[in-house]
């Protein structure tokens, strides 16, 4: 667990930093299950399509002022986002605990390489902007990704 405990950067949007104080406010560092938690409380707050950019622009805006731009990555931040917000419209959870309990596969940082190949994740095009799953389909689409053959889909 990443240890660093991020701060609020007043001035550059609210929305975002009143998610962020409401996490932080019980949590001693930041890592995956927070940056989840701050996700949760985002799409609970303001819907799915607006949660995924208040969460990308401020964790985007958070890694340049940490000084350190290049661990931000556009397609894990609406994924993750995506995800949270398709569990949390299939419950009405009113605490995080809860909702973790509830969906603990989103506790496991490890999860988009369900959906993910790892070099995919990896490349430029996903770091700077949206890219389509190339292993599985998310849930809630029938579609298959492409590159996923029959072989492979059936794996």
């Amino acid at each position: 667990m990443n240890t660093h405990t991020p701060q609020a950067h007043t001035g550059h949007d609210p929305a975002f930093d009143e998610v962020m104080r409401e996490v932080m406010a019980t949590a001693s560092g930041f890592g995956h299950r927070e940056h989840i938690h701050l996700t949760w409380l985002a799409v609970r707050s303001h819907g799915t399509g607006a949660a995924v950019g208040l969460v990308s622009d401020g964790i985007r805006r958070t890694a340049r002022y940490a000084g350190a731009p290049q661990k931000y990555n556009a397609t894990v931040s609406r994924a993750w986002v995506e995800l949270v917000g398709h569990h949390a419209a299939e419950g009405d959870e009113d605490d995080f605990d809860e909702f973790a309990a509830r969906h603990p596969a989103l506790l496991d940082k490890r999860l988009l390489t369900r959906f993910y190949h790892p070099a995919t994740l990896a490349g430029r095009q996903a770091r700077t902007g949206w890219t389509e799953p190339d292993r599985a389909p998310f849930p809630w689409t029938t579609a298959r990704p492409p590159h996923v053959t029959e072989r492979a889909a059936s794996s």
